[in-house]
């Protein structure tokens, strides 16, 4: 599963409490069901680390080199539309050859959808899909593999009915506001483009963090002296996705060649578009955290650890979970020195000047 081994993309959240004894018991009592007992409905439960049907919870199970690791599994049935679609096909022609109708209406093509799906559904095998989450006790976060919305509100909701912890998403309000007291919604939008005032663009929080981190790896050295892991480098690359609410064109994604030095990045730059997405990399010494940041959702995407020396599978885990730990108080330290800055007006005031300096004179390749 992701957590032991490859790439890795997740939210971050802050655990209302700590996981207890009796917690683990209530997850027992919410495993997830045989799937003998699978029908038209959607079934989901939780399920220990070792595979995504391991229905056996208990404090041997559950726990992970010392990290509670579980899985939320949800099981379905469906029939492909593409078959859905022929049978009904065969179904329809049938019963206009024996009525010697030309076409049928849409009751009669709705009835007939409706009872071939209830014959197909109980032939087709279960669609399977798992949430991994790991809480680490020491800095009371929960990483979960939750990455759309519909994922967060199943596991979040899923998580308080079964044990009645909170899991508070790590997103740029929530951070800014347990960090350093906080309230991003203060905030006016801010241009980054001398061509256009501040009233004139649309923003979020993580957009201008982005927008931020970007500058500060090209024209503040990009390295910071983080407590209680180091000296980090940091730098932004393509892809780069940029993003301006409004009418027409709006988004961009910029690939291929030199994005970063492209006519086009500058273009979008100069028009009031900010950075939405785009590659991150966090390097200290010879280790490398590489990760796609989706800025509005705080979703890190497709994240590679630095290799690790053990190859059990305990120990593996455990150099994995304080490499993600070393990430997040990378992450945690860089956006809070954002938030401090940008909540200070006369500091903000300066630093917005010379970004908008820093994207007039943007060079290009071309």
């Amino acid at each position: 599963m992701s957590f032991e081994k490859g790439s890795l993309s997740f939210r971050m959240f802050f655990a209302q409490r700590d996981f207890e004894e009796a917690d683990i018991e209530k997850f027992a009592a919410a495993a997830f069901p045989p799937l003998n007992t699978l029908a038209e409905e959607e079934i989901h439960g939780w399920v220990a680390g070792r595979h995504i049907l391991d229905r056996t919870i208990n404090e041997e199970t559950a726990y992970l080199g010392g990290y509670l690791r579980l899985t939320l599994t949800q099981a379905k049935k469906t029939v492909p539309s593409s078959l859905l679609a022929a049978e009904c096909a065969v179904e329809e022609m049938a019963v206009m050859e024996a009525e010697d109708k030309q076409y049928l209406n849409q009751t009669q093509r709705s009835e007939i959808k409706k009872s071939i799906k209830e014959r197909l559904l109980p032939e087709m095998p279960p669609q399977l899909k798992g949430m991994d989450f790991v809480f680490d006790e020491r800095s009371h976060m929960i990483y979960c593999t939750a990455t759309s919305e519909k994922q967060l509100d199943a596991f979040v909701l899923t998580l308080m009915q079964t044990t009645g912890v909170v899991a508070q998403v790590a997103d740029p309000e929530n951070i800014a506001s347990k960090d350093a007291g906080v309230n991003i919604q203060n905030w006016a939008p801010a241009s980054f483009s001398d061509e256009l005032e501040d009233g004139m663009v649309d923003g979020t929080a993580g957009r201008e963090f982005l927008m931020w981190l970007w500058f500060c790896s090209e024209k503040r050295g990009g390295l910071a002296n983080i407590p209680d892991v180091g000296e980090m480098a940091y730098m932004v690359e393509g892809p780069l996705t940029f993003v301006m609410e409004g009418k027409g064109a709006h988004e961009i994604t910029l690939k291929k060649g030199e994005p970063m030095l492209s006519p086009e990045a500058r273009t979008a730059l100069l028009s009031g578009k900010k950075l939405k997405k785009a590659k991150v990399q966090f390097v200290r010494g010879e280790e490398v955290w590489a990760f796609t940041f989706d800025a509005d959702d705080f979703v890190f995407r497709s994240l590679k650890l630095p290799q690790t020396e053990t190859f059990d599978r305990v120990g593996k885990f455990q150099e994995r979970m304080v490499l993600l730990e070393t990430f997040r108080q990378t992450f945690f330290h860089l956006y809070s020195e954002f938030v401090k800055e940008r909540d200070d007006s006369k500091a903000w005031k300066e630093t917005k000047s010379t970004m908008r300096k820093w994207v007039a004179d943007r060079p290009t390749s071309a």
